[in-house]
């Protein structure tokens, strides 16, 4: 079991009309046909979202995200109309809304690795493959792969497990020209942020993205490159074969599953609050990963 440990209730606002509530956004739909995405300070880790709040993440995600959809302008299309406040939307949902063209999503995790980690080092130490790739013998935690690699995952409801599956896998789902489309693009985006990140100090491990079509344009949506869909290492004190220090959210996984949580992740009970130093951080992990990669500082 896992999920929401408290589900918010979403709020209602004139003229638009509440779609989904996720780990991380809400989803509204406008008279228009638009979508209205707004980024909360949710936290979500081990398909659990968590009952602590992070301040400013929200904000952080959309900001940077907006940041990095400029960089991959003439690589591919983003899905982003519109960052003013629809009419009458609450004052705290500024900095942190979008308004995007609605999309026929493409039900698939687009995941890119140029370092071994997480779930994939997990398959590598059982196979030496990860989504049926095969990788050289060796290699550790942290390693560099030879090349970056395109390794998909199902997309689960919340509450439930990604799975990782096949490149040929997905070929059979959604159609092997839209396969090789997601390939490309994903790879493509992720180098250029990869060096981009690199010239700024960081390493960027792997990270995941969504596409969807409007019409037979292949368009990025959602977020990019951020502290919640991507691993940064500072690249400094990368080190392979450990566990490198991080600006994203496995600092609240490692307290999670540490004793001082008290939670016992194979358990059904649900994690519990976050103590307030692991709350200031996270927000400071969060916050000095968009001045890092951005050179703006956080306001």
């Amino acid at each position: 079991m896992s999920g929401f440990v408290e589900k918010p209730e979403p709020i209602e606002v004139p003229g638009l009309v509440h779609l989904h509530t996720g780990k991380v956004r809400d989803l509204y739909q406008n008279e228009a046909g638009d979508l209205v995405m707004v980024a909360s300070d949710r936290m979500s880790a081990y398909d659990w979202v968590l009952p602590t709040e992070i301040p400013d993440k929200g904000r952080v995600l959309t900001q940077l995200s907006l940041w990095w959809f400029d960089q991959f302008a003439d690589v591919v299309p983003n899905h982003v109309l519109s960052t003013e406040l629809p009419p009458g939307a609450p004052a705290d949902w500024a900095g942190r809304t979008l308004i995007c063209r609605s999309l026929t999503m493409v039900p698939v995790e687009c995941v890119a690795r140029g370092y071994l980690t997480g779930s994939g080092l997990l398959e590598y130490n059982d196979t030496r493959t990860v989504c049926g790739l095969a990788l050289p013998e060796g290699l550790v935690d942290g390693s560099e792969l030879p090349a970056p690699i395109f390794t998909p995952a199902t997309k689960a409801e919340v509450g439930e497990h990604d799975e990782n599956v096949s490149y040929e896998e997905v070929a059979r789902q959604v159609g092997a020209d839209t396969a090789a489309r997601l390939r490309q693009a994903t790879l493509a985006v992720y180098s250029r942020g990869r060096d981009i990140a690199r010239e700024r100090g960081i390493i960027l491990a792997d990270t995941k993205f969504e596409f969807g079509f409007d019409g037979d344009t292949l368009v990025i949506a959602d977020e990019v490159l951020t502290p919640d869909s991507s691993r940064f290492w500072p690249a400094d004190r990368w080190e392979p074969g450990r566990a490198q220090p991080s600006y994203d959210k496995q600092y609240v996984r490692d307290w999670l599953t540490s004793a001082e949580s008290g939670w016992d992740r194979k358990s059904e009970q649900p994690p519990p609050p976050l103590p307030q130093q692991v709350v200031d951080a996270t927000r400071a992990k969060y916050v000095e990963a968009y001045e890092r990669l951005t050179g703006t500082r956080w306001a």
